[in-house]
């Protein structure tokens, strides 16, 4: 059974209601984690047709190189945000790696000069592992400015995004955030952040599953790519990636439809960002999501999950 990845969904307790597969623009940004640089005529196309729909939800951040700088010129020629999508960004350090409130607030202004926009319905603090909590909570911190941001109405709603788990969890015991973003952590090859989605459902916060591709391996397959997430793969990983796609080839299910809807379906999932390079991968985004799985391929699927001693952490 598929999922209908235009039924919207719950974003926790924002009041949003997204769709299950959410729009990443990382990808158009020109920044080396993503590969070859994106050329800016492909990269507004590609950031046109994520403003155009059906899916209501893009995914991008300061940080990402020249992705808010391209989506805004995409804003700008339809004339702003179109109604009902949800454009959410994210606060990063400047260069120099300062994280604190000023450096979140021109993090904003930044933001929303590149974009055109005055007001962010959703923000999240980025990556936060680079300070350590403490500092991030500190009354001059970063957690204080995105709190006065909130007050002062220009941003509605709070996230956090980064990848090590226990932090996050930190974060969401806090009580201050309402959506947490989780990347590389809850594929067919690492359940990490089990403990995290746990703890979100409990506090009623939205979780957005991001790379549910592992950075490539698992749409690619360890043929074509030998890295998951963003260092070289295991010989294990490898093992286990090349027996996944073997078994989805007995089903006639591609691995990467597999591996998106394994994110799709799980009720603790509210969306999943795919990130897109150009126009036609909304649509391939669309097909591998409404792609037929047998219900006799998930636990042969679940069978070949890594042991923990190969997740990330």
């Amino acid at each position: 059974m598929t999922v209908d990845v235009l039924a919207h969904r719950a974003l926790g307790a924002t009041g949003w209601q997204v769709t299950p597969l959410c729009v990443g623009t990382g990808e158009i940004g020109a920044i080396p984690v993503y590969g070859p640089p994106v050329p800016e005529a492909q990269a507004v196309a590609t950031a046109r047709r994520a403003l155009a729909g059906p899916l209501n939800f893009v995914d991008t951040s300061n940080g990402y190189g020249l992705s808010e700088m391209r989506l805004g010129l995409a804003l700008a020629e339809i004339g702003g945000l179109p109604e009902g999508l949800l454009l959410a960004t994210k606060v990063d350090p400047e260069d120099g790696g300062r994280f604190d409130r000023p450096r979140v607030r021109a993090s904003v202004e930044e933001s929303m000069g590149r974009l055109g926009l005055d007001y962010f319905p959703l923000l999240y603090l980025h990556d936060p592992e680079r300070i350590s909590f403490e500092e991030a909570i500190a009354p001059d911190g970063p957690v204080a400015a995105l709190r006065e941001l909130v007050a002062e109405g220009r941003v509605g709603h709070l996230g956090v995004a980064g990848g090590p788990v226990e932090l996050l969890r930190r974060f969401v015991a806090t009580e201050i955030f309402e959506v947490v973003l989780t990347h590389n952590r809850w594929t067919l090859l690492d359940r990490s952040a089990g403990p995290l989605l746990e703890d979100c459902a409990a506090a009623h916060v939205a979780v957005v599953n991001a790379a549910p591709f592992g950075g490539g391996i698992l749409a690619k397959g360890p043929a074509r790519v030998t890295s998951y997430a963003y260092g070289p793969a295991s010989p294990g990983l490898l093992s286990t990636v090349a027996a996944m796609h073997s078994a989805c080839a007995r089903h006639g299910v591609p691995l990467a439809s597999a591996a998106l809807q394994h994110s799709l379906r799980d009720a603790l999932v509210t969306s999943t960002v795919v990130g897109m390079s150009r126009p036609e991968r909304y649509d391939a985004a669309l097909a591998l999501a409404a792609h037929p799985v047998p219900d006799a391929l998930w636990p042969e699927l679940e069978a070949l999950t890594p042991e923990p001693s190969e997740w990330l952490a």
